[in-house]
């Protein structure tokens, strides 16, 4: 490029030169200019260095954000439960057929056997609904029985001295609960076992002991 030169304004040798890398002696009035052009060439040969150095820093930050999202997640999916207090609630395991064979045919509901007085007892229970239906139960002349096919035992209702057998015998009451108490000497009835419960021509089988 060829400089020019006015006439009437000093040369500009006597104002002073500055070198500059490979542009050369520059009059220091141009050093602005230079120092100019010198950080433009510097940017070009620092700008890619300085663009894939924050593409790696983004690339590091999603990484790391995509390997701690499965953690929150898994940490969400599964918050506390509270499972409360047990529930008292038990079905009614004469609910169904059963249950509206002894009201139809015997008078009676809330058939129940237990295992009382540490396991020498077995205790029979029942609520008339129909007294007529369910005199045999209460029938003092009729012996009942409880048999336990899986302990291959029968047991009796025993005679206590002063008292007769521990069974109530009174004449049935709709809406009353009755009760009778078979022998378990030995403790041969378990928990958990299915009993037969015979009175006269009244059967009740397969009841949980409870």
């Amino acid at each position: 490029m060829t400089g020019l030169v006015r006439t009437g304004k000093p040369a500009e040798a006597s104002v002073g030169t500055v070198r500059i890398g490979g542009l050369g002696s520059v009059p220091l009035a141009r050093c602005n200019l230079a120092w100019a052009i010198a950080g433009c060439l510097c940017g070009v040969s620092i700008a890619p260095a300085a663009v894939a150095q924050s593409q790696a820093v983004s690339a590091s930050t999603t990484e790391q954000a995509t390997d701690d999202k499965p953690a929150t997640t898994a940490q969400a999916s599964t918050p506390g439960k509270f499972l409360g207090p047990p529930s008292q609630y038990r079905p009614d395991r004469f609910a169904g057929k059963a249950g509206r064979y002894y009201k139809v045919v015997w008078g009676i509901d809330a058939l129940s056997v237990k295992w009382t007085e540490s396991g020498q007892m077995i205790r029979f229970s029942w609520r008339v609904l129909d007294p007529d239906k369910a005199q045999v139960l209460n029938d003092k002349k009729v012996d009942p029985s409880l048999i336990d096919p899986q302990a291959g035992v029968s047991l009796v209702v025993p005679v206590v001295d002063k008292v007769g057998q521990l069974r109530q015998s009174q004449p049935p009451e709709a809406g009353r609960s009755y009760w009778m108490a078979f022998s378990n000497k030995g403790r041969h009835v378990k928990r958990g076992d299915r009993v037969n419960v015979v009175i006269g021509a009244f059967r009740a089988e397969n009841l949980v002991v409870d």
